[in-house]
């Protein structure tokens, strides 16, 4: 009998994942649903799937789903991920349980509003300054130089919102600035060709900056791309330190 004959004429019951949803906006609540347990679902393969089949007004974020973008990040069993390169037969047993990203507002559902999140990107100045009279052609900057390497850590991150999700000082002082913000602002530092680094050093520092992290490594353990904010943190903190004492 062939695979397909088998198939067809297979009466044993479908298994069924149970899904937990988060619902609504802050104020919201979790929705039950049940879906088809296949081989090899990600668990945004299960979002779509009750987006599609079962309620059409569940709102969620993807785009490219192949961990390219980290649009599709959402908090999974309590674990920030992206769901595109989340299989659920990697997960622990149990109902599946969905919420949106932490430390962000709520917009709908498993949707948040990333405008803070990039409101602290550009207030770390996680921007390329050239100056007032940038050079007319390209610097050569050596990728053996130690500044090329130190800048080289961190300079993968594609703003997906895990790590800021993550981190437990954003979730008890909303003005901190975050990981992502601050690795930004550390692979700056070491751009020999920026010229905005007096500012960008004094955006870092204060309350709601580089000293006020502590160190939990939970933005370096959740990053899906193996990044270490917390050693791009620690450089600002040598950083601005050494300024400090320049200045004295």
């Amino acid at each position: 009998m062939s695979v397909q004959e088998k198939s067809k004429n297979d009466t044993s019951p479908v298994p069924v994942l149970t899904v937990q949803v988060w619902r609504g906006d802050e104020d919201g609540a979790f929705q039950t649903f049940e879906v088809p347990a296949r081989a090899n679902q990600t668990v945004l393969d299960v979002v779509t799937e009750i987006q599609r089949t079962q309620d059409e007004t569940l709102s969620y974020r993807f785009a490219c789903r192949v961990g390219m973008c980290g649009s599709c990040a959402m908090v999974v069993n309590e674990r920030p991920r992206w769901t595109c390169r989340t299989r659920v037969d990697e997960l622990e047993s149990g109902p599946l349980k969905l919420e949106p990203l932490r430390n962000l507002p709520i917009v709908k559902d498993l949707t948040v509003d990333m405008e803070p999140f990039f409101n602290k990107w550009r207030d770390a100045h996680g921007y390329f300054e050239p100056g007032e009279n940038p050079p007319a052609d390209f610097a050569v900057v050596e990728p053996s130089s130690p500044e090329r390497q130190a800048a080289d850590e961190g300079i993968e991150c594609i703003n997906c919102g895990v790590c800021y999700s993550a981190c437990d000082v954003v979730s008890w002082n909303e003005d901190y600035l975050g990981p992502a913000a601050l690795n930004r602002a550390w692979t700056l530092v070491n751009d020999v060709r920026d010229r905005g680094q007096d500012a960008r050093l004094t955006a870092v520092t204060g309350d709601a900056g580089c000293h006020s992290c502590h160190s939990h490594m939970s933005c370096t353990e959740f990053c899906p791309k193996h990044l270490s904010p917390t050693f791009s943190i620690a450089g600002l903190k040598r950083a601005t330190s050494n300024k400090l004492w320049r200045r004295r």
